[in-house]
């Protein structure tokens, strides 16, 4: 499926049609350049789920923890600058990705071999206009 989002307002609305289009998806790759809007659109996905607190991209951290309108956790991830699937491994990544909760993973390529094969790929692209497509 894909969409285009032209403006920051539409955010909600894609994010809304991602979690429909797969409501039995847990685990979701962002991939995308640099500024594409991955962390902006887990911003929206988290508030689709109904989390009140501010969303940030855990860039040192490696992960944030949510508790999502149902009180259920949902777990951000930014492997930005992780080093080797041993970093990952380190804080759990398994563990985390076998919770049943959603996981929101940014930079997925340095965790790819560690993905599950039934995590979504959600592509960003960003076109000439500045609009994003969004591909899953």
């Amino acid at each position: 499926m894909q969409v285009l989002v032209a403006k920051p307002e539409q955010l909600a609305d894609a994010a809304k049609s991602l979690l429909d289009d797969v409501p039995d998806g847990r685990v979701f790759a962002f991939a995308g350049e640099m500024g594409a809007g991955k962390t902006s659109l887990i911003k929206a996905l988290c508030a689709v789920l109904g989390i009140g607190e501010a969303v940030s991209s855990p860039t040192y951290a490696l992960v944030n923890e949510y508790r999502s309108g149902m009180d259920e956790p949902v777990y951000h991830f930014d492997f930005y600058r992780i080093d080797s699937d041993e970093e990952a491994m380190d804080i759990g990544l398994e563990e985390y990705l076998d919770s049943g909760a959603y996981c929101f993973i940014e930079w997925p390529e340095k965790v790819e071999k560690l993905l599950p094969s039934t995590c979504i790929e959600v592509d960003i692209e960003v076109l000439e206009d500045g609009t994003r497509r969004l591909s899953w």
